[in-house]
C-alpha cells in the first residue's frame, strides 16, 4: 500500500517485511543545557517506544503494551522491547534522523568540552548508542556532520558511511531531465500557462540552485539542483504565474548563523583564523581541502576538520580535482547570498553601512546610469574598515567587501568570476530582466588593488590591465545578449591600500 506505483514495489528484497521499524527524529528534543536536553531526550524516546509498542502489539504477549509503558526512563523500554523480540525472533530496525541535531547545539552553544561530556565515555547519549548496537540488526542514521558518528560509533567496526557515494550522489537532488518532466507535468495539468517556456524557467533557476556534487567520483556526472529550492521556485510559478521576487527562500537566510557557528567552533580560541578562511572563501568562491569523513570531537578545530565541516553543512559542493585535494566551490547564488548576508554583518561592526543610502545609490545605477555615488560610499566603508583591521588589505579582501555589499540589491544578477571572451571578470552586473525590465544600465567592473607603496608606474600598469580586460569583456557577444541592448559601462576601479586613487568609466 505504502510503496504501490514506485520501482521498489516491483522489486523487493529478501528483506522485504522482515523488520520492525523504530523511527527517532532528534530535531524533536529540544532545549540547550544539557541537564534540559537529556530529559527531553528520555521523554521523546519513551513516547516514540509507546508508540512502537501499539503499533506492533499483536506480535508480542498481551501484557506488551502495559509492560513497555510501565517502564520509568526510554532505555528501560529498550531495554524491555529488545528481550521480547528476541524472544519473539523479530528483527528491529533503527532510523535516526537528525542524529546530530541536539548535539549541534552543544557543540555551538557550549563548546568541545561540554560536547565530549555528551558523547563520551558515561555520556547519556553515547550511552544509548551502546544499546543500539546490541539492540537492532539494522541502523540507519541521517544528519548533517560526521562528528557526532565518529565519536558515537567508536567500536562499531561495521558501520559504513554512504555520504560519499557515487550510487546515491543525485538522490537527494534533481537533474535536469527530472525538473523537466516535473515542469511539464503541470504545465499539463493546466497549473503553468500552456506557453510556458520549460527550458527557459530552467535557465533562470540554474544559476540559483544547481551545481551540487557529492561524490568524487561523480565530479564528471550531471549537477543536480537542490530540490527544496526547485520547488519554491515552481510554487511561485504554480500561484503567482511568475518567478519569485527573492529568488532566495527566506526560510534558508537565517542559514548564515551555521557560519558564524563554525567561525566559534573552538570558543574564539582561533576565530580570526576561522573568519579569514571564509572571507577567502566568500571572495574566490572556493578552496581547496582534504575531505575528511570522519574526526573526533576534539579535533573539530583542526584546519582540514573545519574546512570539512563547511562542506558539510552544504556551503561549499565539490567542484573538481586539485592535486590530490578536492576543489570546493560554493555551489550557486543561493548560498553565495548566504555568505554575503554573513559578511555584511561582519563588515558592519566596523564601517556601519547604511544599506537604504546603498540601495538608493544602486538605483542610481539601475535607472540613470550614475554609478560614482555607489562606489564612493563602498570606497569609504572600505577604508573604514580597513583602519581597524590593516591585516586584511589585499585584493580578494577587496573584492569581497564589493561582492558583500553590492549582493544586497535584487535589480541585478550580481556575477563575479563570471567567464567572458576567455576571461573572468571581477564584477559583472546583468539587470534582471524578468523581474525588473525597467533597469536601463548593465555594468562591468574591474577592482584592482596595488600595495600602499606601489610605485606610480605599477599603479599605472595595473589601471592598463584593468583596461585591457574591461574591453575584452566588453567585446563578448552572449554578454550583449543577456544586456538586451542597455549599455554596458565599463568601470576602472583601483585602490593604493586602502585609498581609491582610480575611479572612471572607460570607453569600448
Amino acid at each position: 500500500e505504502l510503496f504501490s506505483g514506485l520501482w521498489i514495489h516491483d522489486h523487493p528484497t529478501p528483506l522485504k517485511n522482515a523488520f520492525q521499524v523504530i523511527y527517532f527524529d532528534f530535531s524533536m528534543v529540544g532545549g540547550s543545557e544539557l541537564p534540559e536536553i537529556q530529559r527531553n531526550f528520555n521523554t521523546y524516546v519513551g513516547q516514540v517506544l509507546d508508540t512502537f509498542a501499539e503499533q506492533y502489539a499483536d506480535s508480542y504477549d498481551e501484557s506488551f503494551v502495559a509492560d513497555v509503558k510501565a517502564e520509568s526512563d526510554a532505555k528501560g523500554k529498550l531495554t524491555y522491547i529488545d528481550s521480547k523480540a528476541k524472544k519473539k525472533g523479530h528483527k528491529l530496525y533503527l532510523i535516526i534522523d537528525e542524529y546530530d541535531n541536539f548535539t549541534n547545539v552543544i557543540l555551538s552553544n557550549q563548546g568541545v568540552d561540554v560536547f565530549r561530556a555528551l558523547t563520551h565515555a558515561s555520556g547519556f547519549y553515547r550511552d544509548y548508542f551502546k544499546v543500539f548496537k546490541a539492540m537492532f540488526s539494522r541502523v540507519f542514521l541521517i544528519g548533517v556532520s560526521p562528528v557526532t558518528l565518529d565519536d558515537l560509533s567508536s567500536g562499531y567496526n561495521i558501520d559504513w558511511n554512504i555520504s560519499q557515494d557515487p550510487r546515491f550522489n543525485a538522490m537527494l537532488g534533481f537533474n535536469d531531465s527530472e525538473v523537466r518532466t516535473m515542469f511539464q507535468y503541470y504545465k499539463d495539468a493546466g497549473n503553468l500557462p500552456a506557453d510556458t517556456d520549460i527550458e527557459a524557467m530552467i535557465e533562470e533557476m540554474r544559476p540559483w540552485y544547481n551545481n551540487y556534487c557529492f561524490s568524487e567520483d561523480s565530479l564528471r556526472d550531471e549537477r543536480v539542483f537542490n530540490s527544496d529550492m526547485t520547488l519554491y521556485y515552481l510554487r511561485n510559478r504554480v500561484l503567482y504565474g511568475r518567478a519569485p521576487r527573492d529568488m532566495v527562500d527566506k526560510n534558508i537566510r537565517t542559514d548564515y548563523g551555521k557560519l558564524r557557528m563554525l567561525a566559534d567552533i573552538d570558543r574564539g580560541r582561533k576565530r580570526n583564523e576561522r573568519m579569514s578562511v571564509i572571507e577567502q572563501i566568500a571572495a574566490t568562491g572556493e578552496l581547496s581541502m582534504t575531505l575528511k569523513t570522519s574526526f573526533p570531537a576534539d579535533k573539530i578545530a583542526d584546519d582540514d576538520n573545519f574546512y570539512s565541516l563547511i562542506y558539510y553543512y552544504g556551503m561549499l559542493t565539490m567542484g573538481g580535482d586539485d592535486f590530490g585535494d578536492i576543489r570546493m566551490v560554493v555551489p550557486n547564488n543561493c548560498v553565495r547570498e548566504q555568505y554575503w548576508g554573513f559578511m555584511r554583518d561582519y563588515f558592519n561592526q566596523c564601517c556601519d553601512v547604511s544599506f537604504l543610502k546603498l540601495r538608493q545609490t544602486i538605483k542610481l545605477m539601475a535607472r540613470d546610469g550614475n554609478w560614482r555615488p555607489m562606489v564612493e560610499m563602498m570606497a569609504t566603508a572600505f577604508k573604514t574598515y580597513s583602519s581597524v583591521r590593516d591585516s586584511i588589505l589585499g585584493e580578494h579582501n577587496l573584492q569581497g567587501f564589493f561582492k558583500a555589499y553590492l549582493a544586497i540589491t535584487q535589480l541585478y544578477l550580481v556575477w563575479p568570476e563570471h567567464e567572458l571572451n576567455y576571461g573572468y571578470t571581477d564584477f559583472l552586473l546583468v539587470p534582471d530582466f524578468a523581474r525588473y525590465p525597467e533597469v536601463a544600465h548593465a555594468y562591468i567592473m574591474e577592482l584592482k588593488y596595488v600595495k600602499p607603496k606601489a610605485t606610480d608606474a605599477q599603479l599605472k600598469q595595473k589601471c592598463a590591465q584593468a583596461e585591457k580586460q574591461l574591453r575584452r569583456y566588453a567585446a563578448d557577444e552572449r554578454l550583449v545578449r543577456q544586456c538586451k541592448g542597455v549599455p554596458i559601462h565599463l568601470l576602472k576601479v583601483v585602490f593604493r591600500g586602502a585609498d581609491l586613487v582610480v575611479c572612471e568609466e572607460i570607453q569600448k
